[in-house]
């Protein structure tokens, strides 16, 4: 009896593996060294937002609380970050933040972004082997126009099914959204693609497309993603609808809550989830004093130092084998 027992709980512990998956625009994670090859003066010691080594240490401080906030009862499996400069960034945060007890290692990209900001993809190495990946550079219709790289990362999770993850920052919209919706247009066709060729190799597919997509689930980048002729070749939005994800947006902007933040996943994985949402504590926002709403907790708000989280709430989700 007792090894029937114990085989129908480790039957039970097999059936409830879970994978937990955050996506972080994390604002602005510099260094405070200068990158002759970028244009990131603005976040050096003698840079317009004085960005000193206080300063830095202090949002790493902040970036690896809400990741184990967000975690809840562990530190999520996967984390797609946006805006994080280099390997020192990262290194640093994972080697003198609480985040060292995690057992975390990290992908970044080599993108040709004019400020230097990357793509970031953190794993946990006791939940998703990493078998590899690469930066995907997206080739815009404007061809003199430079961006993040695409991050692909494909992995092995405990139940033995290989996991394709694709951390995503798309060009933002400062010179206007139509003006700019060509080149976010351009990269969903990149990220579509890429979908396109795993959809063919994978038997049982299992992939994520994250990050900071610079438009809403009902403009036209974030559908060309999602649809597809062939059913099981589609994207599910799992941040499509603000009513299931708790919360009106991930990014504020003149009064507005927006969900630029998204997780597109395959209807293989869409049939494992057990919640999505957004990740809005108390801690992680403040009140507007120009609206009666309240926005999220920033580095920067313009160029006042705040010293607060990001400009953007995380998004979280949580798979279930």
């Amino acid at each position: 009896m007792l090894l029937l027992s114990t085989g129908a709980c480790a039957t039970r512990a097999q059936r409830t593996q879970t994978l937990q998956v955050m996506s972080y625009n994390v604002e602005n994670l510099f260094d405070t060294n200068d990158d002759p090859h970028t244009d990131d003066n603005e976040f050096l010691p003698d840079g317009d937002r004085h960005w000193t080594p206080g300063r830095y240490r202090n949002h790493l401080q902040q970036t690896a609380r809400v990741i184990l906030a967000a975690g809840r009862w562990e530190a999520p499996a996967l984390v797609g970050l946006c805006e994080v400069e280099n390997d020192s960034v990262l290194t640093h945060l994972l080697r003198r933040t609480p985040l060292r007890r995690e057992g975390y290692r990290y992908c970044i990209t080599r993108g040709n972004d004019p400020r230097g900001i990357n793509n970031a993809l953190l794993y946990r190495r006791d939940r998703f082997r990493l078998l590899g990946w690469r930066s995907v550079r997206i080739a815009f219709t404007e061809r003199t126009k430079r961006s993040r790289d695409l991050l692909y990362a494909w992995g092995r999770i405990a139940s033995g099914d290989t996991v394709d993850v694709i951390v995503c920052h798309f060009p933002s919209r400062r010179s206007g959204q139509k003006a700019s919706e060509r080149a976010r247009m351009d990269a969903a066709s990149h990220v579509r693609h890429l979908c396109d060729s795993l959809y063919r190799v994978r038997r049982r597919p299992h992939l994520i497309v994250m990050g900071d997509f610079n438009d809403t689930p009902s403009d036209r980048s974030i559908r060309l993603m999602s649809d597809a002729p062939e059913r099981r070749h589609r994207l599910v939005n799992l941040f499509a609808d603000p009513r299931r994800t708790g919360f009106a947006g991930s990014h504020y902007y003149h009064g507005k809550w927006t969900q630029l933040d998204q997780m597109l996943v395959s209807p293989l994985l869409a049939d494992r989830l057990t919640e999505a949402q957004v990740f809005a504590p108390d801690f992680l926002l403040t009140e507007d004093g120009k609206r009666r709403s309240r926005r999220p907790r920033r580095v920067y708000y313009g160029f006042r130092y705040e010293g607060g989280f990001s400009d953007h709430l995380p998004i979280v989700a949580e798979f279930r084998w």
